[in-house]
C-alpha cells in the first residue's frame, strides 16, 4: 500500500523487498481472516479504516472485488456490553460512520446461525466487511509496477548501512541497494529490521488462535464466499466470519502467548508459513464451547484448519508510523491491522512525498513514546496487556495496571500520605484527587454521578475545584513535558517554528502554536524567555522534542534538551497564592512586581526556582520549577506557608474542571493538526506580521475569512465524557472533545466542534449520551473569568 500510493504521488523509483514469496509472503497478512470493523474510539483510526475499505473496494482481482461489503455486528452478551454498544453507536455517529443498534431478533435475521436468546442486542455497521487482502496486495503491486516500482520476493534483507545518522544503503543476499530512504513494513519482524539500523521498533509478536470449521449443513450449497455480516462477541473475546459453507472463529480468550522476535521461525521452517504455529487446543476449548452456545449449529461441526497465528501489539495498541528519531530516512509503517492497512499506506506515502500526511497521526506517530517504553520488560508487559484487553470495555480515564509505578515526582511520598488516587499518563503517577480532602465536602453540594461518568471520579474532585477558587492549592505538574532551548540561534529557530511573537525581552512568557505547512496545529507551547539565548518551553510530548530537534540547524547554534525528568513543577494557584509565596521569597511577587505572563529565577526559601506567572485553572498563581533534588523541600515550604491560607493539594480531576470553566484548550483533546488557530479560537496566538514561520502562508490565505467550523463551549445539566455526537434538529452536526462539570458555574461543560452556522451563543442543541439526548446550549467562552473580579489581586 505504501508503494502503491508513493507511485501514485509520483515517487516511482521504489524497490520492495520481502523474504517470502510474493504476494503471500508468510506474514500476518497471509493468514488474517480479513474482517474489517471500522468503528474505533480514535477518530484517526476510524478514518484509516474508512479509507482502507474504500481502497479495497476499488480493487478487482480476476474480475472479483477485493472487498465484500457484508457489514458487521457486535453483540452484547451482558447488560454492561449493551450499554457500551450504545456508546460505540455514538462514537460511530461522531465520526460520521453509519451504524444502527439492533434487537436480538434483528441480529438473528442477518446471522441465522445465531441464537437471539443469548444476547441483549447488536451494533450494526453496514459498510464494514471482509477484505481479500492477499489479492489486494497482488493488484496494488501490479499497479505500482506499471508506474515503475520493482518487487523482489524471496530476497531477505541482511543489513542496513547507516552513517552520520542517515540511511545510506540496504544489504540483501542478492546485492546492495543504495538509498537514503527505507520504509520498514516488516510486521512482526519489524524489531529485527529496526535493529539492523539501530532503531527501536516498539512492538511484540503475539500468538492468536484462529480456526476454520468443517462445512455446516445450514450453509450447504453456498456459492458466495460470504453473505453473513462479520461478527464480534467481545464479552467472550471472540470474532466470527463465514467462508462459503464454513465458519472461522478467532479467540483472544486465553493468556497472552508472546513470541520473542528472535524466535520467530524462518521462511521454510514451518509447514505452511512462519507465522502459523502449532494449534494449542487447551487454550481454545473455552472459546469453542462459547461459540457453540452463541451459534448452536457449530455443535454439529468440527474444527478443520486450526492455527496459532502471529501478529503484533504495541504498548498502547496503536500503529507505529513515521520517520524514526534515531536514524534519518528510516521510516516505519508497523503494527497495522488489515482494517487500517490501505489507509496507513496512503498517509505514510503522503508524509514521505508531501512532507505531511492528510490525517492527524498524533496517536500513531512513532516518536510519541517516552524512553522507558523501549525497555524490553516494559514492552513485553504492555504488549501482553494490550492483547488481553483488546475486546475489553475501556473507560477513557482507565489507567494501565502494570507495570506501575514507573515515573514519580519528588512529591509522591507526600501525595501518598494525603491518600491520593493516582491515574497514569506516559508512565507518570498523577494524583486525580486526595481522599484526605474529604472534609472539604462538608457544606458543599457536589452533584453526584452515576454509571460511566462516576468511574474514576469522586465528589472530592468538586470540593478541590471549589477550594482552589476560594483559597489556594498545590498541583503536581511535574509530568508536563518541557525543554530548554539555548544558544545563539535559539530565537531564530523558535520564531520559525511558532506563530506568536517571541522576540521580547527576557522575563516574558508567550503562549504560541506550532503548525504544519497547511496551518494545522501540531502543538501548543508556552515559551519563557529566561535570558537572551535561553528559553524554557512547555510542550505536549516527545513528538514536540523531536520536531524541535529535527528543525534545529546543524551548525550547533541551538541546543534542545528535554529537561522533564530532572526537574519538577508545582502549580501554586488560587486567590491566596501570593500570600503563600511572598513570605518565602525576597523577590516582589505583587502584581506590579511580577506581572501576568512573566518569568523570573527566584529563591523560595533555600530552593532555586524558575517561576512562571501563569495558570491553567484561571486563578492567580505560578508554575514553580526546580530541580528534582529540591522538589520535596519546595513542597514542604509551600505547604507550611499555606497553612493559614487554607492550602490544599489539588488533583487532575479538579484541574480538568477548572480549565474548562476558563476555556483553556487542551491540544490532542480539543484540537490537533486537522484544525487551524482561527477555528480553534486561538487567533490571538498568531502574529502574521512577525515574519515567516511554518504554516504562515496557509494562514495568510485564510486571514479575514470566516471559519466554516468552530470549537464551541456548550453547557448542559448533566455530565458527558467526550466523543459524543452533537445533534441539531435530530441530525448529527458535530462531536464533543473535552467535557466535565463546572463546579463554579453549576453546569456541565462540553467543548465541541460545530459548523459555524450553529456556533452562535444561545443555539440549542442535543448531545447524545449513550443514546440519550441531553439538551445543550452554545454558551459564552470562557464561562468563568476570575480576573474580572480580582484584576489586580
Amino acid at each position: 500500500s505504501v508503494t502503491d500510493h508513493l507511485t501514485r504521488l509520483g515517487v516511482t523509483d521504489v524497490v520492495v523487498l520481502d523474504q517470502g514469496p510474493l504476494p503471500a509472503t508468510g506474514g500476518s497478512t497471509s493468514h488474517a481472516p480479513g474482517a474489517m470493523f471500522q468503528t474505533n474510539p480514535s477518530k484517526t483510526m476510524t478514518e484509516l479504516a474508512r479509507q482502507s475499505v474504500q481502497r479495497f473496494a476499488e480493487l478487482e482481482h480476476e474480475g472479483r472485488s477485493c472487498f465484500y461489503p457484508v457489514g458487521s455486528i457486535e453483540v452484547a452478551g451482558t447488560p454492561e456490553r449493551w450499554h457500551d454498544l450504545m456508546r460505540k453507536h455514538g462514537i460511530a455517529t461522531s465520526w460520521q460512520l453509519e451504524s444502527e443498534l439492533l434487537a436480538p431478533e434483528q441480529v438473528a435475521e442477518k446471522i441465522p446461525l445465531l441464537d437471539p436468546a443469548t444476547i441483549h442486542g447488536g451494533f450494526y455497521v453496514p459498510t464494514d466487511g471482509v477484505a481479500k487482502q492477499v489479492f489486494a496486495c497482488a493488484v496494488m503491486a501490479d499497479e505500482a509496477r506499471s508506474r515503475g516500482a520493482r518487487f523482489y520476493g524471496e530476497t531477505p534483507v541482511t543489513g542496513i548501512d547507516v552513517s552520520d545518522g542517515r540511511v545510506r544503503a540496504v544489504e540483501t543476499l542478492q546485492g546492495r541497494i543504495e538509498t537514503e530512504l527505507v520504509v520498514c513494513c516488516a510486521g512482526i519482524w519489524g524489531p529485527l529490521i529496526g535493529r539492523m539500523a539501530g532503531v527501536q521498533v516498539s512492538l511484540f509478536p503475539v500468538e492468536h488462535l484462529l480456526a476454520w470449521t468443517t462445512p455446516l449443513r445450514e450453509l450447504a450449497g453456498e456459492t458466495e464466499e460470504i453473505r453473513h455480516p462479520i461478527l464480534r462477541h467481545q464479552d467472550a473475546a471472540m470474532y466470527f466470519r463465514q467462508r462459503g459453507e464454513c465458519y472461522g472463529v478467532g479467540s483472544y480468550q486465553h493468556d497472552p502467548l508472546l513470541v520473542d522476535p528472535d524466535q520467530i521461525p524462518k521462511v521454510g521452517e514451518r509447514p505452511v508459513m512462519p507465522t502459523m504455529l502449532d494449534f494449542t487446543p487447551e487454550h481454545y476449548a473455552p472459546a469453542w464451547a462459547e461459540a457453540r452456545r452463541l451459534l448452536p449449529p457449530l455443535a454439529n461441526v468440527e474444527l478443520d484448519e486450526a492455527m496459532n497465528a502471529m501478529f503484533s501489539f504495541t504498548p498502547d495498541g496503536m500503529p507505529l508510523l513515521g520517520e524514526s528519531e534515531e536514524v534519518a530516512g528510516f521510516w516505519l509503517a508497523e503494527a497495522i491491522w488489515i482494517t487500517h492497512a490501505a489507509g496507513a499506506g496512503k498517509v505514510v506515502a503522503e508524509w514521505i512525498a508531501k512532507g505531511a500526511p492528510s490525517l492527524d497521526l498524533r496517536e500513531c506517530d512513532v516518536r510519541r513514546f517516552e524512553a522507558h517504553v523501549a525497555s524490553p520488560a516494559y514492552l513485553r508487559r504492555r504488549a501482553a496487556q494490550q492483547y488481553d484487553e483488546v475486546y475489553d470495555i475501556i473507560h477513557p480515564l482507565q489507567p494501565m495496571e502494570e507495570p506501575r509505578p514507573v515515573r514519580v515526582s519528588p512529591f509522591y511520598g507526600r501525595e501518598r500520605a494525603l491518600e491520593a488516587f493516582f491515574l497514569e499518563a506516559n508512565g507518570w503517577e498523577r494524583p486525580h484527587w486526595y481522599e484526605r480532602n474529604a472534609p472539604l465536602l462538608e457544606g458543599r453540594e457536589i452533584p453526584e454521578r452515576d454509571g460511566w461518568a462516576a468511574r474514576f471520579w469522586s465528589p472530592i474532585v468538586g470540593a478541590e475545584a471549589l477550594a482552589t477558587r476560594e483559597a489556594v492549592a498545590l498541583y503536581d505538574m511535574t509530568s508536563l513535558k518541557h525543554a530548554d532551548v539555548t544558544g545563539p540561534g535559539a530565537l531564530a529557530l523558535l520564531q520559525r517554528l511558532t506563530t506568536n511573537e517571541l522576540d521580547r525581552p527576557p522575563g516574558y512568557v508567550t503562549y504560541t502554536l506550532m503548525l504544519d505547512e497547511r496551518g494545522g496545529i501540531l502543538s501548543d507551547v508556552t515559551v519563557a524567555r529566561l535570558d537572551e539565548n535561553r528559553f524554557q518551553l512547555g510542550l505536549n510530548g516527545r513528538r514536540d522534542i523531536a520536531w524541535l530537534e529535527r528543525n534545529a540547524p546543524g551548525d550547533g547554534s541551538v541546543q534542545v534538551r528535554d529537561s522533564t525528568g530532572e526537574t519538577c513543577c508545582i502549580g501554586l494557584w488560587g486567590p491566596n497564592a501570593r500570600d503563600v509565596l511572598q513570605p518565602l521569597t525576597e523577590d516582589d511577587v505583587s502584581h506590579e512586581g511580577f506581572g501576568f505572563f512573566r518569568a523570573r529565577d527566584i529563591y523560595v526559601g533555600q530552593v532555586p526556582v524558575t517561576a512562571l506567572r501563569l495558570s491553567y485553572v484561571g486563578e492567580l498563581g505560578w508554575e514553580l520549577y526546580t530541580s528534582a533534588e529540591f522538589g520535596l523541600r519546595l513542597w514542604d515550604l509551600l505547604w507550611d506557608s499555606g497553612h493559614d491560607q487554607g492550602v490544599i493539594a489539588g488533583g487532575r480531576g479538579a484541574f480538568s474542571a477548572l480549565r474548562l470553566e476558563k476555556g483553556y484548550r487542551s491540544w490532542g483533546a480539543d484540537m490537533w493538526s486537522e484544525h487551524d488557530p482561527y477555528e480553534a479560537g486561538l487567533a490571538f496566538a498568531v502574529k502574521l506580521d512577525k515574519g515567516d514561520f511554518i504554516g504562515r502562508d496557509a494562514l495568510a490565505e485564510r486571514d479575514g475569512q470566516a471559519p466554516t467550523r468552530k470549537l464551541c463551549c456548550l453547557t448542559l445539566d448533566g455530565v458527558v465524557m467526550g466523543k459524543e455526537p452533537v445533534r441539531a434538529n435530530g441530525d448529527a452536526a458535530g462531536f464533543v472533545t473535552s467535557a466535565d462539570y463546572g463546579y463554579s458555574v453549576g453546569r456541565g461543560i462540553a467543548y465541541a466542534w460545530l459548523p459555524a452556522e450553529l456556533a452562535a451563543e444561545g443555539t440549542d442543541l442535543e448531545i447524545e449520551y449513550f443514546c440519550d439526548p441531553q439538551p445543550a446550549t452554545v454558551s459564552p467562552d470562557p464561562l468563568f473569568d476570575p480576573e474580572m473580579k480580582r484584576m489586580r489581586r
